[in-house]
This record gives structure tokens, sequence and C-alpha cells, in this order.
């Protein structure tokens, strides 16, 4: 993975600012990219439908085909990269009162630049023989 993160602040988590959100990813900051990868969680905002919902299906199918989506375990948070992300976002310039969405936009775009200059990246470490042990109460108990 690159790491890098793209934040955008908007007031509400509709599928609208998600759609938009993920226009600009994929036509303003990776336009000869052949496939951006993105790591999700399981919000209901979160879908291919919300881009067929506020595009016409042409645009639709054109932002689709440049996307690989991959979400987040919905019962893992503590294993999320974005959950990470936040964390660190929420320790740092999140750890005081900010006085407007303006000044937020500022101080997280300022964060954003830094770890990008960074290439933070998150070192998975966490393998499906891991998942099988910690999450096993999700997994079904076939009985013979």
């Amino acid at each position: 993975m690159a790491g890098k993160r793209y934040t955008q602040v908007t007031t509400q988590h509709t599928k609208v600012d998600w759609a938009l959100f993920i226009r600009e990813v994929v036509n303003v900051q990776y336009p000869d990219a052949e496939k951006s990868v993105l790591v999700l969680d399981n919000l209901n905002t979160h879908t291919p439908a919300a881009l067929y919902e506020v595009f016409p299906p042409a645009q639709a199918r054109h932002l689709m085909e440049k996307l690989e989506l991959h979400y987040t375990p919905r019962h893992g948070s503590w294993f999320n990269m974005a959950e990470i992300e936040l964390s660190v976002l929420s320790q740092h310039p999140l750890s005081h009162r900010i006085a407007d969405q303006a000044e937020l936009q500022r101080q997280v775009e300022t964060w954003q630049q830094r770890r990008n200059q960074k290439v933070v990246t998150v070192d998975w470490l966490f393998t499906t023989e891991d998942a099988r042990i910690k999450l096993k109460h999700l997994y079904p108990s076939i009985e013979a």
C-alpha cells in the first residue's frame, strides 16, 4: 500500500458525501492509477450502490472499475487500519476544542500532509490463523 491518506471534513456522512469523495479520489488524487485500493469500514454509505444513486450509470461504472474495495471486519475495530489512523488523529490535532469546521479542515489537512510526508504505513501482522483464534465466537460451529 502507498501509505497515503486523503481526508475530507464534512458536516454529515451521507451517500452523496461519500460518492463525491470517491469521485475526487479517482479523478483528482489518482487519475492515472489503474486501480485504487481502498480500505473502508462498513458504514452503510460506503457502497457501490451509492455511486449509482448519485451519478449516471456510466460514470458510476467508470469509478467502480478504478476501485478495489476492501471492508474491515464488522467485529474487529481493534485491528482496523482506519481506526488506528483515527486514533492518531484524535491524539494530536483533535485533542482540544476546535472553533469551527474551517479550522478543523485546516488542522486535519496539516496532519494529513505530515503523515503522508512520513509515508506512515500500517504493518499488517494479523493472520487468518490469528483471526480464527481471536474471532472464534463469530465462526459457525458445525456438529457432526
